[in-house]
């Protein structure tokens, strides 16, 4: 059995579900067939309602960060992932509504909107594993992290993660079309191992990151007290985990599957979803921790501030209802200067 390479398996997923959805009524029988097209159309009318509540919040996050807030070493970060959340909300939103309406369209634009999905899920997962890198270095090391870290490394990693991402879905719909034509099998798999050997070490700097910085707030006898920025970057790699690993594994898992079962298709009915849901989650985490314990009568807590809040560095103060100097809200990165 000849295996598919890894990528086209990735980009024909959707072209193959819904070509053995249509053969399911000579083989399965019509109760099956119904059944799947029941459970697809569900799919993309729940993505068409979570996709553009994400879309808005990343579009709030994004607009705070990048013209309402003094940028630093961080927020620089987050103001990038929030743009990376939303071009992979575009897509599934796109690709929802293209597969609902016409497929015949969406078969013609899919190798073009693959490149923005692949392109905004590496450089979201690449964002995500050095926001906890670097904050994990200024935990472990913080003189020589601060002595020695370069004044503009946030904005210079942003804008390579973001070449990276974009050089690699390039080669990858170059050299490996979801429709089979003009395939280079041997690019395709240099660049399939490529690809995945770079998603590897970003889950395994994820992962080792958050665990040595969990480690470090949490146990020892020189704990350092949890603040917020902490809490928010802790509760967002737990959601990414949570959601978009199931969805890494099960796409990659279809170079290795002959045919399609029932029991992949719920799965990937489900993973697809979660993967939504991750990137709807980020804005909703920062306000929800930028909020907490906070009086919300009061005008002075405006979205701004709250957000601010989310990214907070410095320790609580004892009264809960009381905001901090915008000067403290700044976040500690601040002293490194902007990015």
């Amino acid at each position: 059995m000849v295996l598919r390479p890894t990528t086209e398996a990735l980009l024909s997923t959707d072209m193959t579900v819904t070509a053995w959805e249509t053969n399911l009524t000579t083989t399965n029988g019509s109760d099956q067939a119904i059944y799947q097209r029941y459970t697809k159309l569900i799919l993309h009318l729940l993505t068409g309602i979570v996709a553009p509540v994400g879309l808005a919040g990343n579009v709030v996050v994004f607009w705070l960060l990048g013209f309402r807030m003094r940028r630093n070493a961080f927020s620089v970060y987050i103001l990038n992932l929030a743009g990376a959340d939303f071009l992979f909300l575009c897509y599934r939103f796109i690709h929802s509504i293209l597969l609902l309406f016409n497929f015949k369209i969406f078969r013609v634009t899919h190798r073009y909107l693959f490149l923005v999905f692949i392109s905004a899920y590496i450089s979201g997962l690449s964002f995500l594993s050095a926001i906890s890198t670097e904050r994990c270095l200024s935990v472990l090391w913080p003189i020589w992290y601060r002595c020695r870290r370069p004044r503009h490394m946030s904005t210079v990693m942003c804008a390579l993660l973001w070449a990276l991402s974009l050089l690699l879905s390039m080669l990858e719909g170059n050299y490996c079309d979801p429709l089979g034509r003009n395939m280079h099998y041997f690019w395709c798999s240099v660049l399939d191992f490529i690809t995945v050997a770079w998603l590897i070490l970003l889950f395994v700097l994820l992962s080792g990151s958050t665990l040595a910085l969990m480690t470090r707030l949490l146990c020892g006898s020189h704990r350092l007290r949890p603040t917020r920025l902490y809490i928010t970057i802790g509760i967002t790699v737990l959601v990414f985990l949570l959601c978009c690993l199931p969805f890494s594994i099960c796409l990659f898992l279809t170079a290795w599957l002959p045919n399609i079962s029932s029991t992949f298709f719920r799965l990937y009915m489900m993973v697809v979803l979660l993967s939504s849901i991750n990137s709807c989650a980020n804005p909703i985490i920062y306000f929800f921790v930028g909020s907490f314990r906070q009086r919300w009568w009061k005008r002075r807590h405006t979205l701004r501030l709250v957000l601010q809040r989310a990214l907070q560095d410095t320790p609580e103060v004892d009264e809960p209802g009381e905001s901090l100097p915008g000067e403290t809200l700044a976040m500690s990165g601040s002293s490194l200067g902007q990015g």
